[in-house]
């Protein structure tokens, strides 16, 4: 079975159980502080993923990470993640967790590029677009700034993409000046 369908189906389980427990907010702070500590500390990522490395030393290190204010749901997941000797998917899981959290509370993730930091007012505006576009309650922009666009704006939501940028209009406008529509053909 591939890692992420494993990943799905321990996501789940540890969803379903955190609702059941009513500490579905506290499991939720847990997994974004894995996913953050895996993002700034490469090592971290390296080790859970390294077969060499015994599951008891991997445990340990996940338990002295969340030593403060860990929900005890969550660690004792990470026993039993490690008692099966799953540790190297367990950033999988907590992206999955993610995704069926933000299904599970109706947010819609949406990624905006811009040219410039955008302002509250326009960051309201691209709010609404998600929401008419996903029909979710609440919308969460990740917004990044590549001066590359030129100008415009490019938003991602699931698998739409809206790219307005002049970068990609003087792309599409250099493809039509290649082709010569009026040379003969014969």
């Amino acid at each position: 079975m591939s890692n992420q369908r494993v990943a799905s189906r321990y996501a789940k389980s540890i969803m379903e159980l955190s609702l059941e427990k009513g500490r579905l907010a506290e499991v939720h702070t847990d997994f974004q502080r894995l996913t953050a500590l895996a993002e700034s500390n490469h090592e971290l990522r390296l080790v859970l993923k390294n077969p060499i490395v015994n599951s008891d030393k991997k445990l340990n290190v996940l338990k002295a990470l969340f030593a403060k204010g860990a929900d005890p749901l969550t660690m004792t997941f990470f026993e039993i993640i490690s008692r099966k000797n799953r540790e190297e998917i367990l950033l999988d899981v907590a992206k999955e967790f993610e995704n069926q959290y933000n299904l599970h509370m109706s947010i819609q993730v949406a990624e905006l590029t811009t040219t410039f930091p955008i302002d509250d007012k326009l960051r309201k505006e691209f709010a609404e677009v998600v929401k008419e576009i996903s029909g979710k309650k609440t919308v969460q922009l990740v917004e990044k700034v590549n001066p590359d666009l030129i100008g415009g704006y490019i938003l991602k939501v699931n698998d739409r993409q809206l790219d307005e940028s002049l970068s990609s209009k003087l792309r599409q406008l250099k493809t039509q000046f290649i082709t010569n529509h009026y040379e003969s053909k014969i």
